[in-house]
Formats: structure tokens, C-alpha cells, sequence
């Protein structure tokens, strides 16, 4: 079964303890999720989303209003402010409030929502974890995202396919690794997925991490934020790279592979093979002019319509369609899934990974 790193349960299981929320008399759902009697075609639909830290929850947003107003609910969508994880806890209250049947959540700390999720439980509520699952309660019903661990071992793979590229004949890298923010439970099953393929060339000698940094907590990025990762990334080389050629990076996201970039041509370096995820329009130019290496195609509009099906079944009083109740433990329970399969993009492919996407086609020719 695959878990959530321990640090990261044992960490929202204290956060959790520590949350107070609001719960109603009793709860009004059936418990599990299945919303037997379904509920009206009108209802309130709510959708917590985190800040707006990358393309793709700017554009998750924009599909969900449009999404569930075309399918006749009223969509409740809101992002947290510069509050973050208070601003979202504030939100879902509102929504469960205002009387929302399904409460979607894109989690800014899925270790801080367990007494939201438990107060939209005692109030009849549905709840559904989006992309980043939520942490340490029983109180969720469902999970809809794109298969993380996946995720990183294509990251994993394509740096090894990267290197291997780039280098031809070269028999041992240099590589540094980075991971996303320790507040996001997304993070480790990132890192875990990609280090299931790169630790075995750490220990065979194929791979070096000269830094040494290879623990979660050396390698995380703080709100995923371009900034922290350009800095860390500039004393990685300060101290290490004088002389020592640097040949690849993880790295688990667009945004966070640009600024790595960045400090890389900053320092004078040639570019290395670095990974992403994403599929961010300015990575995907940048793979097209062969700089970024890779990045993963997640397609946003694919994971939303799920999302809106789920809440379409509910309505109906049906149990949505779920194709995984066996990997993803959130510390309290496994949380039954659907699962969207990633997909590896590079130069190569790029041109049929985006055929059909309005925006990033064009950026293929």
C-alpha cells in the first residue's frame, strides 16, 4: 500500500488534534459518500481551491465555474488569499454555511482541514479531495487526481533519459534534487515516486548528489514558491559546483524548473537536464528551445470534468466511479480514487501530447 511519508501523517495528525471546527447535530449524509438520495439539480456546489501559484489552478478555477454553471448547479468557487490555509478553512465553513451538497477541495495544507471535512460531514456534505488529498480524517469521501507517484517515476525516468541524451557515453552524473512544499502532502509521493528510480543509481554510483541533500526536508521548496528554489539553487552551486560540472536536476514542477534555470545561466553554467510538471505554457516554449528538459502533461480539463462527473453521480444518488481503493492512505483511511493517467512530455513528443490543447499546440510548431 502505498502511504504518505510518516513525518508528513505524524504532522497533520498533531495539526489536526490541535484544529477546532464547527459540527452540526448530527450528521445528515449516509457516511460513506454515497448521498443515496441524491440531492437537487440546483444545489450549491462548493469549490476550495489554493492560491494561485500556477497556471493550472488559475485555469482549474475557470473550468469549474463554467463547468458546473453548464451542468445547472451554482458553483461556490473561491481561492485562499494571502491567508492561506486560514483563508480556506474560513471558506469551506462559508460553503458548508450556505448549504453546499459537495464540497471540492484543492487543499493548500491537507493536514489542517480535518475539522472542515468533519463539519461538512455533519452537515450532509460530500467531500472531495482534488489533486492534493487531505490528510488524517475519515471524513472524505473521494479522491480525484492524476496519479502522483506516477508522476515522479516519469520524472525519475526522464532525467536518467535526459542524461543519457545529453551525455552520450558519460557513465556517472552529478545531479541535485528538489522537492515541492512540505505543506503540500502531494510533495513526498512526488519525491517517493522519483527516488523509487534514482535511489538505486545513487547507490550503485551511477548518480552523485554532491550536495549530499538527498532527505526530503534538505530538498523542499517552501510554498513552491520560484524564489525560494532560484536561492537554494544559487548556494547549491556557490558551494559545490566550482569546478564540478552539474548534469541534471529534479526538479517537481515548471515553475520551480525555471528558477532553477535561471541560477543555473545566472552562475554561468551550462543548462542541465531538468525535469518539471505542469505543462505551463512558458516550459513548454522553453522544451521547444531545448532548455527544460521535460514536463508532464496533466491535463487540467480532464481532471475538472472528472471532478464535475463525481458531483453528477452524487446528484443522482449514485456512487461515482472510482478505479483505485487501495493506494492512497491518508493516515485514517484509504481513500477510494479515481486515478488520471500522466503522461511524460519532451521535445520529442510534445507535438502529439498537445494536439488537441487550444494553447500549448501552437507553442509545438
Amino acid at each position: 500500500m502505498r502511504k504518505i511519508a510518516l513525518a508528513t501523517v505524524a504532522v497533520a495528525a498533531a495539526t489536526a488534534l490541535a484544529l477546532t471546527g464547527c459540527s452540526g447535530s448530527g450528521r445528515g449524509g449516509s457516511g460513506d459518500g454515497s448521498s443515496a438520495s441524491g440531492f437537487a439539480k440546483d444545489a450549491t456546489i462548493g469549490v476550495a481551491l489554493p492560491t494561485k501559484t500556477s497556471e493550472n489552478w488559475v485555469l482549474a478555477g475557470g473550468l469549474f465555474e463554467d463547468g458546473l454553471k453548464e451542468a445547472g448547479f451554482k458553483g461556490d468557487v473561491q481561492y485562499a488569499g494571502g491567508s492561506g490555509v486560514s483563508d480556506q478553512q474560513s471558506q469551506i465553513q462559508s460553503m458548508i454555511t450556505n448549504g453546499a451538497k459537495v464540497i471540492i477541495i484543492g487543499a493548500v495544507d491537507g493536514g489542517q482541514l480535518a475539522a472542515q471535512a468533519k463539519a461538512a460531514h455533519d452537515a450532509g456534505a460530500t467531500v472531495i479531495a482534488y489533486d492534493r488529498l487531505i490528510l488524517n480524517t475519515n471524513d472524505v469521501d473521494y479522491y480525484v487526481a492524476y496519479d502522483n507517484e506516477k508522476v515522479g517515476e516519469l520524472q525519475g525516468q526522464a532525467l536518467l533519459d535526459g542524461m543519457a541524451k545529453k551525455y552520450p557515453g558519460k557513465k556517472n552524473f552529478n545531479i541535485e534534487l528538489f522537492s515541492g512544499s512540505p505543506d503540500d502532502a502531494n510533495s513526498a509521493v512526488f519525491f517517493n515516486g522519483a527516488m523509487k528510480v534514482l535511489e538505486p543509481k545513487i547507490k550503485d554510483g551511477t548518480l552523485k548528489v554532491v550536495s549530499g541533500q538527498t532527505e526530503i526536508k534538505q530538498t523542499s521548496t517552501q510554498g513552491w514558491l520560484p524564489a525560494n528554489a532560484q536561492t537554494r539553487m544559487d548556494t547549491l552551486l556557490a558551494a559545490n559546483y566550482g569546478s564540478t560540472e552539474l548534469d541534471g536536476v529534479l526538479s517537481p514542477n515548471d515553475t520551480l524548473a525555471r528558477a532553477i534555470i535561471t541560477s543555473v545561466k545566472g552562475a554561468g553554467k551550462p543548462v542541465p537536464i531538468v525535469t518539471g510538471q505542469d505543462s505551463e505554457a512558458e516550459s513548454v516554449k522553453s522544451i521547444m528551445a531545448g532548455e527544460q528538459y521535460s514536463t508532464i502533461n496533466k491535463d487540467t480539463r480532464n481532471l475538472v470534468k472528472q471532478a464535475i462527473t463525481m458531483v453528477k453521480d452524487l446528484q443522482q444518488g449514485k456512487k461515482p466511479e472510482i478505479n483505485d481503493d487501495k493506494s492512497y492512505d491518508n493516515g485514517k483511511k484509504v481513500v477510494p480514487a479515481f486515478l488520471l493517467k500522466p503522461v511524460i512530455v519532451t521535445k520529442e513528443n510534445a507535438a502529439e501530447a498537445y494536439a488537441n490543447d487550444p494553447t500549448l499546440e501552437p507553442l509545438t510548431k
